[in-house]
Parts: structure tokens; sequence; C-alpha cells
């Protein structure tokens, strides 16, 4: 490891030791934010803040069931060099996810897209990873998405090269459709603790749903959870 390099993953041990152990979402940023960091996005279910020294990131999301499975991308595919750089990653509490990453730029649509078109074409290492852990995470969790080469997951380094980021996702559509019509459903499938905060994800996320919708979807999982709870021994 370089000096520098020792020194970067220095600073992004801190920025994890700056979250508490049993930290939430909303602690997390909270931390964060009180040690300099500031906000620079949103995205697929999750929010984006820059350190101090504006070459960091940390994607914060309240309910990210496949965060684990982006981190084992990027740490399994870091030799191809089309992966982000990972420093450091936490399950926050409630079904929460917190990644420590080197801090990205958008790319025009035209160049993301000829990049997605390589990557699925070549057949190379990171479309091998892809693809294992994908199968692993379809054995694992319920309401599996495909593979997501959208040109918006294209990012940019400081260096140039451009980055496949956030490839595995769960059908939203049909994950919140079913917690709003068989809320019964949903709460046996997936279990309270991953998802206790899964209607505070960005809105925009959320196929088109607003916030009354959301807030409805909660009372509907939590009545059924109680409901649950009260048929258990």
């Amino acid at each position: 490891m370089t000096t520098e390099a020792g020194a970067e993953a220095g600073r992004d041990a801190d920025a994890l030791a700056l979250v508490a152990p049993g930290a939430d979402h909303t602690d997390a940023e909270a931390a964060l934010l009180d040690a300099g960091w500031t906000r620079c996005g949103a995205g697929d279910w999750a929010i984006a803040l820059r350190s101090p020294d504006g070459r960091v990131a940390a994607r914060i999301s309240p309910f990210d069931p496949v965060g684990a499975y982006n981190v084992a991308l990027y740490r399994e595919a870091a030799g191809t060099g089309q992966v982000p750089a990972l420093f450091g990653h936490r399950r926050l509490a409630g079904g929460g996810d917190l990644q420590v990453m080197e801090l990205l730029a958008s790319v025009p649509e035209p160049e993301a897209v000829a990049f997605t078109q390589t990557v699925q074409s070549s057949g190379g290492e990171l479309l091998e990873v892809a693809h294992r852990l994908h199968d692993r995470l379809s054995r694992e969790l319920p309401w599996p998405g495909p593979l997501d080469f959208n040109p918006t997951n294209v990012m940019r380094r400081a260096d140039g090269r451009l980055v496949m980021m956030d490839l595995f996702a769960l059908d939203g559509l049909s994950l919140y459709q079913t917690a709003e019509t068989d809320p019964d459903l949903f709460v046996v499938r997936f279990p309270e603790h991953e998802r206790r905060f899964m209607a505070d994800i960005p809105i925009a996320t959320t196929g088109g749903r607003q916030e009354e919708q959301m807030a409805a979807i909660r009372s509907a999982v939590t009545a059924a959870d109680a409901r649950r709870l009260a048929q258990q021994p």
C-alpha cells in the first residue's frame, strides 16, 4: 500500500469510527455531518455525503438489503479497476447500510451507455463476479431484481477511469406492492430488523409513490407485525 493510499484508508477507518455501534441511518448521517461532512446527493435508496477534504464519499441507506452484495462486488472485482475503491462498510440498525468509498463524478449518458455495453459484452472478470454474486443474492433474498446495468450506475474516478456501481438491487416495485397489498405475507418473508426503515428511503426511488402512500405502507406493515406477534405462542 502506498503512503497516500495508507493515509486515505486511515481517514476512512476514522469515518467509520465516528458512527457508534448500533447506529441507524439517521445516527450515521448526524455523526458525519457533525464531523464536517456535507450532503452531495441522493440516488437509489440512499443519500451521499462528501468528506471535508472532498475525496471520500459515504453512501447511507435506511433500507438496503443488497448493500452487502454490492460491497462484495467492489472487493472481489477490485483488480479489474472497473468498480469503486471501497474503504469501509457497516450494516446499520434496522436494515440500513453505510459504505465509505472514493468520491466519484457523474458521466455523460452516451459515454456511460458505451461503458455498460463494453462490460456486458466483454465476458471479463467483472461480469463473472457479478453473475456469481447475483446467483447467490437470488437464492438468499426475496424479490430479487436483475443485474442493473443502468447507465446512471456508471461513475468516473478522479483519474478519469469509469466504474460500475450498484449492480445489485431488489425488485422494488414488487416489494413495495406486496408490502402494500399483502403485508401479512411481506412480514413473513422479510424480518423486521432488516426492513424497519423501508418507508424512509428517498421517495423518487419508490416507483412514484408519495409520502402519504409510504406512510400507509408503514402502518400496514406495522399492523401485520403486531398480528404475527399475537399469533405466536
